[in-house]
């Protein structure tokens, strides 16, 4: 099986998405994708552990990618053998009304993890500069200074958003949050089969919405705005990673690999020495239970 390096999905630089592929050759059946992926989220699950125990890092986990790009499955895979205590699942809907009465960062500020814990954003503060960008009257909603019509929300406006969301990443960088940023990357004839598959399938029909139709022929725009997103918000502190998304299990593989590989590169994540004291009398402590 080909090996997996993270930097060759790192944006490191400016990238083009319709020149970055959708779907990659591992040189492996999908059998043994999914037994490697089962080894690694094992790894994944005793790292989780150690990083609880440690206390020092929180790790926050972001997932984009357009409708039926397979982030829910993703989770579900990739996180199956995590401690239930160590990791939460946050998945950002249209904002609610108590949501709009705060600043669109306010929600996902409060749903950061604590130190020692995983968060996992299914969509995340980035649909702020996506689908509000394709739907600028999504903004008017926000109730914001200075905004009365669309013609009011111009690039400088986007700008400014950009730029407060590299400091937001920047600010919880800097305080021990470890961020990992992955863009689902899928063509647009996948998402049709899959769509279909929805309306095909009796048990997945209720994942479909006509409204996915409606989007998918705002595709191209879609694409724009993620590459634009991508492009001004991958930084040191919070590279994105474009992962090809048409093949389920090898994206999956793919992120397991790149969270587990990169988080090992931390050599100050362990767990904590035991108290000397502890140390020098634990043959004791056994002793007196192993007396009851």
């Amino acid at each position: 099986m080909k090996y997996i390096q993270h930097e060759e999905f790192k944006v490191s630089k400016p990238i083009q998405l319709k020149t970055l592929p959708t779907k990659i050759d591992v040189d492996a059946e999908k059998k043994e994708i999914e037994k490697k992926l089962e080894a690694i989220r094992e790894q994944l699950g005793e790292l989780q552990d150690t990083l609880y125990a440690h206390g020092k890092y929180a790790v926050l986990i972001c997932l984009q990618g357009i409708d039926t790009a397979g982030k829910d499955s993703l989770i579900r895979e990739v996180f199956k053998d995590f401690n239930t205590r160590g990791i939460i699942v946050h998945s950002f809907k249209v904002p609610t009304e108590l949501e709009l009465g705060h600043d669109y960062l306010w929600r996902h500020y409060i749903a950061l993890p604590q130190r020692g814990k995983f968060s996992v954003f299914n969509r995340t503060h980035y649909e702020n500069v996506l689908v509000t960008r394709v739907h600028p009257e999504y903004i008017l909603g926000e109730n914001l200074p200075n905004i009365k019509k669309v013609e009011d929300i111009d690039e400088k406006f986007w700008e400014q958003r950009f730029e407060q969301i590299r400091n937001f990443e920047q600010h919880i960088a800097q305080n021990g949050t470890l961020i990992y940023k992955f863009y689902l990357h899928l063509s647009k004839d996948e998402q049709k089969k899959r769509l279909l598959r929805r309306l095909e399938k009796k048990e997945k029909n209720w994942k479909f919405s006509p409204g996915d139709l409606k989007e998918r022929k705002l595709w191209d725009r879609y694409q724009e705005c993620y590459q634009d997103a991508i492009n001004l918000t991958s930084t040191t502190d919070a590279p994105w990673y474009v992962i090809p998304a048409d093949d389920k299990p090898t994206a999956r593989y793919i992120v397991a690999k790149i969270l587990y590989d990169t988080l090992k590169e931390y050599k100050d994540i362990k767990e904590p020495t035991l108290d000397i004291k502890i140390k020098e009398n634990i043959e004791h402590y056994k002793k007196e239970l192993e007396n009851e």
